[in-house]
């Protein structure tokens, strides 16, 4: 099947103009909140990173039942689109990924949904996406394409709603977290100038005479040549009866240590991710053990499989169409997410094929291992219990 160019609509790229920058919304510590300057902060690139990454590496497919009502996994060419490549120089992987940034950072995301004839052929994505309401509710999508603004009817891009898309459009981290982020780029700001002033970020001269104000323009000159980390520790010769006496500051002020780490816990509240995902442990928080195990898991039910609901349902009702009486459905495999040591591993495969509800070669497939075939691929169970009233009785009764 010939795939449509998933990058035909990203020449605007080559303008200077930034999809992700969008327009940035002042805060009131000062700084303008974009996508592109929220990603600046370590926080909340790792957040985006951690749910869209996790997103596009789990296994897709699409599924169908047979006659006997079993599933099966589709063979269509939506099937192709959905779970191989969506168009021409994306993979699945990359596309989806893409399509949860969007969703964590914006609460929408879109796609231009490419036909050949009547026949879907592919899925391209599409930045800097304005929606216009309609009078019958639905939406208008308007966006840059090649240097030229186009609109684009429902019927034709795949949209994909965030959390709180009650009326239509879900609701973006960056507008509404833009106190919580403009607070955090103000911090990282302040930390980096503090640094750059070789961590002197007060200090007074001290002199008994009366500077004129050429001698002032003079000294202000003379210092500058002192400012900035790579010149720390150089010597700074003082004459005319000029003394200097550094403001003393510990490294805990001037890393803004506990001002940075709340802004870390902070943003990640705004993505719905535990700080221990990206690295950071909380006060009083280990790094390991049963209690972390506990945090991942509330995060991949909380968080990530509450993402793919909103991917898997839209799929169903934007591009799935039943044909031939069938009904078909996209789905992920949430089991890839949980992984456990392998004694853990060992001690749950051998469970369930003794109790007859895996057989040795699924076991096998959860190992990578090459399937047995046989009496391997069939249902077995061990017999540890038996009826009171037979207790005692002959065998062959």
């Amino acid at each position: 099947m010939a795939l449509a160019d998933g990058f035909s609509g990203w020449e605007n790229l080559s303008a200077g103009a930034d999809p992700l920058a969008g327009i940035g919304r002042a805060s009131k510590a000062g700084k303008d909140v974009s996508q592109s300057s929220a990603l600046t902060l370590s926080s909340a690139w790792a957040c985006t990173r951690a749910n869209s990454q996790i997103v596009g590496s789990l296994p897709v497919d699409l599924y169908t039942r047979d006659r006997d009502g079993k599933r099966v996994k589709a063979e269509t060419p939506l099937a192709e689109i959905l779970t191989d490549q969506p168009c021409r120089g994306l993979t699945a992987f990359e596309y989806w990924e893409g399509a949860a940034a969007q969703l964590s950072l914006n609460g929408n995301a879109y796609s231009e949904k490419l036909y050949l004839g009547r026949r879907l052929v592919g899925l391209r994505p599409l930045f800097g996406v304005t929606p216009k309401r309609r009078d019958d509710g639905l939406f208008d999508y308007r966006f840059l394409d090649r240097g030229r603004m186009q609109t684009l009817p429902p019927e034709k891009v795949f949209h994909v709603r965030g959390f709180g898309a009650g009326d239509g459009l879900g609701l973006s981290a960056i507008r509404f977290g833009v106190q919580s982020l403009g607070s955090a780029l103000a911090a990282d700001e302040t930390a980096g100038r503090v640094f750059s002033n070789a961590m002197m970020a007060a200090g007074i001269l001290k002199s008994d005479q009366t500077l004129t104000p050429e001698q002032r323009t003079q000294l202000q000159s003379l210092l500058a040549s002192y400012v900035s980390s790579d010149k720390a520790g150089k010597i700074l010769t003082l004459e005319a009866g000029l003394s200097y006496e550094q403001l003393q500051m510990n490294p805990e002020d001037a890393q803004l240590l506990e001002t940075r780490r709340f802004q870390v816990e902070d943003v990640c509240r705004w993505f719905g991710v535990p700080p221990i995902v990206i690295g950071h442990a909380a006060q009083g928080q280990t790094m390991w053990g049963s209690g972390v195990e506990a945090i991942m898991l509330a995060w991949l039910v909380l968080g990530v499989n509450p993402m793919l609901r909103r991917l898997e349902t839209r799929a169903v009702g934007d591009l799935v169409r039943p044909t031939d009486g069938r009904s078909f459905w996209l789905e992920w495999n949430r089991e890839a997410m949980l992984q456990m040591d392998s004694k853990a591993k060992g001690d749950f495969l051998s469970k369930m094929t003794a109790s007859g509800i895996m057989s040795s070669d699924e076991s096998r497939d959860k190992l990578n291992l090459t399937r047995r075939g046989g009496a391997a691929d069939e249902l077995r169970a061990q017999i540890a219990t038996a009826p009171l009233d037979l207790l005692g009785k002959e065998k062959d009764a």
